[in-house]
């Protein structure tokens, strides 16, 4: 994670698919502070002295059990409770299930300059929630020239130079029952340093661009179910230019891969030239990295059938040849 997050952006945060509503209730001079790591912590220890825990730019989270040990506290203890929790340097607090927070926390919360807010989930619901809205926001990014596509459930990014049919091959494999997600210009986000995230510009969404025809809406030609928003990228198609006298992979007993924001996805070199049928290749080459995710190699089980063969045959010459000797 590279980016921040100000705390003002929480209120009426919305996206990755966790809505989220906060009330300010003090310290509204703090909501330019940043949240620069997106998991929280709820630290109730903190709050009988066991503070090492602590730590910067992590939101804070007060649930029943911590309002309720604040309520019990004598008023002087309370404050100081208070005052060496502020001492550190946290973005904000954010109570849950719309709990009302005593006085002394609204004042001090006021004095530190620390937003206070309250939002009506329950504290393992707004965890998450938080927890994923912020991971969305702050998600190393990166924008690449290629087309995505939902093949079979598997998200499939095609790659290439300008120009060799990346967006045709995307038509078509959208008439033949597949969803597009992004055409020309991908976005890429990393979510839990291993999983790619690709998804489309809000202003180019559905379109495909395709040389003598201009721009066509996916979702009014094919339908609703033809698009979606985003996918995570499981495999590369490099589309080539075929090339006479380059050796191209006969087999397919080795995967190639190419790291994108420092994660390795498999890729495939597809050579393209008239007459092969690119979106159906791309198609079949979804198909067998299914398989194979599922332990079922073609290349490899052919190899090991030879292999077998192979040894069988050296075993019978050597065998004969033990009797061929015996005879002499």
């Amino acid at each position: 994670m590279s980016a921040s997050v100000p705390v003002a952006a929480l209120l009426g945060a919305r996206g990755a698919g966790a809505d989220l509503e906060f009330d300010l209730l003090a310290g509204a001079a703090g909501l330019e502070r940043q949240i620069t790591l997106p998991h929280v912590q709820k630290t109730g220890l903190a709050l009988v002295g066991f503070d090492a825990y602590l730590r910067p730019g992590r939101v804070l989270v007060f649930g029943e059990s911590e309002v309720r040990f604040l309520e019990q506290l004598a008023a002087h203890i309370l404050q100081e409770t208070l005052a060496k929790l502020f001492a550190h340097d946290f973005p904000c607090v954010v109570l849950t299930l719309g709990l009302d927070p005593p006085a002394e926390l609204v004042t001090e919360a006021e004095r530190a300059g620390v937003p206070l807010l309250r939002t009506g989930e329950s504290t393992p619901t707004a965890i998450a929630r938080l927890t994923m809205w912020l991971e969305d926001r702050m998600a190393t990014r990166e924008v690449l020239h290629g087309v995505l596509l939902d093949i079979l459930g598997l998200g499939v990014l095609m790659t290439g130079e300008s120009g060799i049919g990346k967006s045709e091959c995307a038509l078509d494999l959208v008439g033949r029952g597949h969803r597009l997600v992004a055409d020309d210009t991908v976005e890429v986000k990393v979510r839990g340093e291993s999983v790619l995230i690709g998804s489309c510009p809000e202003l180019t969404r559905h379109y495909v661009e395709i040389r003598g025809l201009g721009l066509v809406n996916v979702t009014d030609l094919f339908g609703v179910a033809a698009t979606r928003s985003s996918k995570r990228i499981e495999l590369i198609v490099q589309l080539e230019r075929w090339e006479l006298g380059r050796e191209y992979d006969r087999l397919g007993l080795t995967v190639d891969t190419h790291d994108i924001l420092g994660v390795s996805i498999p890729m495939i070199r597809m050579p393209v030239a008239p007459g092969r049928n690119v979106a159906m290749l791309v198609e079949v080459a979804a198909r067998n990295s299914l398989l194979r995710s599922r332990g079922r190699h073609a290349a490899q089980r052919l190899a090991e059938r030879l292999g077998h063969r192979i040894a069988r045959a050296t075993e019978r010459q050597e065998t004969h040849g033990i009797f061929d000797e015996d005879e002499h």
